[in-house]
Formats: C-alpha cells, sequence, structure tokens
C-alpha cells in the first residue's frame, strides 16, 4: 500500500448552505446549516486514506472537544495519528463557509492551534517522512514548518507535493521551492504565485512555465470544470479534461484532486494517469455537500 504523509492543518467546517452568498453588509435567511471535520491537511489526508493510501498526518489540534471530534473521526478513516499534537493553549482551527445555489463558496478561518505546529513536530514524524511514498503539504500552517518538512523529504528522496492554498499574498520563497517535486496552485493561486493572470489553458501554460522557472520539477495547475494542465521538466506538457458532472459544492475538489493524486504518484502511476484518477475523484466530491463527507472511495473512483 502506497505511503502517504500529509502535513497540514485540521479545521471543523462550519457550513451555511443557502440560495446566495450575502454581499458585505447583506444578510441572507434560509440557510442550512451543518458542521463537519475539514482542513485542508485533513482533507488531504482522508482523500488519500479513502483513494487506497497508507496515510500519516501530522498536524496540530486543539484539547478541546471540537479537536477530541476531529481525532476519532481521522481514526475512523484508518489514519495514523500518532503524530498529531494536541495544544492546550490555544483552539483546534474553525473555518466558517458559505455555500449558494450553484456551488460557489466563501470561507474564513480562524486558524488556532494549526500555527502551532512547528519543525519539532515534523522532526516527530522524521522515521514516518523519510520512509514515505510521498509527503504533501499546503499553506495553511506556519511556512517555516513546511519548509522544514519539504527539505526532509528532499533529503530522503521522498517526493513533496505543495498545494499552495490558500493563495499567498506574495511568491513562496526558493528555499522552500527548490524542495518541491510537484506545485499544484489553482488558477488563483497561480496568479498570486508568478503574477500571470490565469483564465483558460494557454494563460494556465504561461503560469505553469513560470512556476517552473523557480525550479519545481512538475508544475499542476487545475482551472475548475475547464481542466488542468501540466507541465515537466522535461519538456512533457498535458491537459486533462474535466469530468462532466452536476456540481452542489466545489469545497474540498481542490483538496480532493491533491490526495488522490498522491496516492496513485505514490503507487507509481505515470503524471497523466495520476491527474485522471485525481481528476474523477474531485469530480465525485463535487456533487456532494461538505468537505470530508464528500470524499471518494477508492472503488468509487476506479468505477467513475
Amino acid at each position: 500500500m502506497a505511503k502517504i504523509v500529509v502535513v497540514g492543518s485540521a479545521n471543523a467546517d462550519m457550513t451555511i448552505r443557502s440560495e446566495k452568498i450575502p454581499a458585505p453588509g447583506e444578510t441572507v435567511v434560509g440557510g442550512v446549516f451543518a458542521t463537519a471535520p475539514g482542513g485542508k491537511g485533513a482533507n488531504q489526508a482522508v482523500a488519500a486514506a479513502r483513494a487506497g493510501g497508507d496515510v500519516v498526518f501530522v498536524a496540530s489540534l486543539g484539547a478541546d472537544s471540537i479537536g477530541d471530534e476531529a481525532l476519532a473521526g481521522y481514526k475512523r478513516e484508518g489514519i495514523d495519528v500518532s503524530y498529531v499534537k494536541r495544544d492546550p493553549e490555544n483552539a483546534t482551527g474553525v473555518a466558517l463557509i458559505l455555500v449558494d445555489s450553484r456551488g460557489q463558496n466563501l470561507i474564513s478561518v480562524a486558524s488556532g492551534a494549526n500555527f502551532t505546529l512547528s519543525p519539532s513536530d515534523v522532526d516527530a514524524a522524521a522515521k514516518a517522512i523519510r520512509s514515505a511514498d510521498v509527503v504533501v503539504a499546503q499553506l495553511e500552517t506556519p511556512l517555516e514548518t513546511i519548509e522544514y518538512a519539504a527539505k526532509m523529504a528532499h533529503d530522503a528522496g521522498v517526493p513533496f507535493i505543495l498545494d499552495p492554498a490558500p493563495a499567498p499574498k506574495e511568491p513562496l520563497p526558493a528555499s522552500l521551492l527548490q524542495y518541491v517535486s510537484v506545485v499544484k496552485p489553482n488558477e488563483h493561486e497561480a496568479a498570486a504565485l508568478v503574477g500571470v493572470p490565469v483564465e483558460d489553458e494557454e494563460s494556465a501554460f504561461k503560469a505553469a512555465e513560470k512556476l517552473l522557472e523557480t525550479g519545481v520539477k512538475i508544475a499542476v495547475v487545475t482551472l475548475g470544470e475547464k481542466g488542468v494542465v501540466i507541465l515537466s521538466q522535461d519538456g512533457s506538457r498535458l491537459f486533462v479534461e474535466s469530468r462532466r458532472v452536476q456540481a452542489i459544492d466545489a469545497t474540498a475538489a481542490g483538496d480532493a484532486w491533491t490526495g488522490a493524486f498522491a496516492v496513485a504518484i505514490a503507487e507509481g502511476k505515470t503524471t497523466q494517469d495520476a491527474a485522471e484518477f485525481a481528476t474523477k475523484a474531485a469530480a465525485i466530491s463535487v456533487t456532494r455537500p461538505g468537505a470530508q463527507p464528500s470524499l471518494a472511495t477508492r472503488s468509487e473512483i476506479d468505477a467513475f
């Protein structure tokens, strides 16, 4: 079984689904409220576990009831939580999510314990990281911790996948990108990283070219329902079409893609086959409400 280590965030998602997302100063009445475990790191860990990976999660939760529920959920998914820290001084992260009738979303996050995840926590998981087939991280934990994990994976010869979400306010440092095997932004994150507006396949490839100039081996730019472009240092160019589905909630689509892609790469699939596999996982996720509840199992992905 493919060994995946996810270093990243864990939140509780509190979601209201309504006809429209309020404008500033506007109140929209009539929504439906639900809570579910979330956080980009946890979402990707669950996505990878359901897609067939043997997953270790490195994260920080508050010593509170929300953290207790999250930890129990990861265990039910078969995720190794040996390196999930409990922080007695900071609350478990919370995300407030608004979703409209078209499946578009607006999200605000209180990071809490996520921002106490430190290089020492990565050191505690060093054995798991060095023996992994793939290591995955995002940008909802401290950058120094992500860079530390990336270097550890790189030095051990383990591919490191960076999902640069949420979109960074400034370009990521070369000291991090030199250790990244695959960087996987969406169109908004790619624009933030390289300063190239991304609206279609052509502009996505231009952004991917800029990303390769930073030293990463493979640049993946996702375009939602428009598809995915992939550019590699070896010169290969790929475009993978999205699967046509009736979307109701896009909240965890990117995380579904990343988790499934990590498993496929860890299993030795080609980049194109891994992208096809991940695209199916993402398509399934947008047909269901919520973050982790929407994530597909291996049998569902294979049968899609």
